[in-house]
């Protein structure tokens, strides 16, 4: 392991102006501990959020509010969440193990990093690691890697679940700083690799996800989250698909999807939800819809297979979520 300063905030102050002299934040770790432990990542000082008071969960009629602090587990088995944001719950239920769902934090679960083999070896070239270096992802192991959003930098697939429902239910982040607060929308939050494939999130140095809010709808409690994987437990999606959409006498006046594990960021379908908007749920609809699932897929060597599999998952969590009431 490599030198650095362990710093534990006291207050909110404190942990700010640390971050702003170039410290990175941690609460659960699960993440970050594991990257510097393979020298990914080598911050100069780790500063200990768990002081800080980022942990409430709050429903109110016009919105959801969470905490960055509040662990996964929480998050998830809260019953209010269960039944007005069941596709929350879903996402974070389908997300790594029991044991690190108690310790994870919904910020640190925004803020991942890329699980691309050649990311996390450092004796690859990587461009997110190292712009210019390459990625050999494009012609080698690609099997698990984006077909949507990629660019000749970057073929690495967002890896949070819970990311995906997030952008399919319009939510915001807060993110604070020793300049202030400001609040953007959760899908202007990731950034496509582009020729910038190091710059992963609209995050400003010193910045700190303080809180995730989340619009209050008709389409909310009729959600849902479908993850696709080689493995039923702790491992990435192949494919999933977040759907939340308002149903009323059978015809479908809202919609909302995102789909994982094919994109380099959390990816929305407003193709998919245009093709659903003021017909009648049924099963056809639902395959009608689905076949834009894919639309601008840009397959690799190894996994084009995904172009037809998230049509299929994305299909089937529509008919999942118009079956419920």
């Amino acid at each position: 392991m490599f030198p650095f300063t362990f710093t534990k905030a006291a207050d909110e102050p404190s942990a700010l102006a640390d971050g702003a002299n170039g410290g990175r934040y941690i609460a659960g770790g699960t993440t970050l501990i594991d990257l510097m432990r393979e020298t990914v990542e080598r911050p100069p000082t780790v500063i200990d959020i768990n002081a800080l008071p980022y942990r409430d969960i709050d429903i109110n009629p016009q919105r959801l509010r969470f905490g960055a602090l509040v662990r996964m587990t929480d998050l998830a088995t809260d019953p209010r969440v269960r039944t007005q944001f069941p596709v929350i719950s879903e996402a974070l239920e389908l997300s790594a193990s029991a044991q690190l769902r108690n310790m994870a934090t919904i910020g640190g679960n925004i803020m991942q990093r890329p699980r691309c083999l050649y990311f996390r070896d450092v004796t690859a070239a990587c461009n997110r690691r190292e712009p210019g270096s390459g990625c050999p992802a494009i012609g080698g192991e690609n099997r698990t890697h984006a077909v949507l959003g990629t660019s000749a930098e970057c073929v690495a697939t967002h890896p949070s679940d819970l990311s995906v429902a997030l952008v399919a239910l319009d939510a915001t982040v807060t993110l604070r700083s020793t300049r202030g607060d400001r609040s953007i929308p959760i899908s202007r939050f990731f950034r496509q690799p582009g020729q910038t494939p190091d710059q992963e999130h609209d995050l400003r140095p010193g910045e700190l996800i303080v809180a995730v809010d989340v619009p209050t709808g008709a389409h909310t409690s009729r959600s849902g989250y479908l993850k696709v994987r080689d493995r039923q437990s702790y491992e990435f999606a192949l494919t999933s698909a977040a759907v939340a959409m308002d149903i009323q006498g059978g015809l479908i006046r809202a919609a909302r999807v995102a789909v994982g594990g094919v994109g380099t960021v959390p990816w929305r379908l407003p193709e998919v939800e245009r093709t659903l908007v003021g017909r009648t749920a049924s099963d056809p609809v639902w395959t009608d819809a689905a076949a834009r699932a894919a639309d601008g897929a840009t397959p690799l060597s190894g996994n084009a297979f995904k172009v037809e599999l998230v049509k299929r998952t994305v299909a089937r969590q529509l008919a999942t979520v118009g079956a419920r009431v």
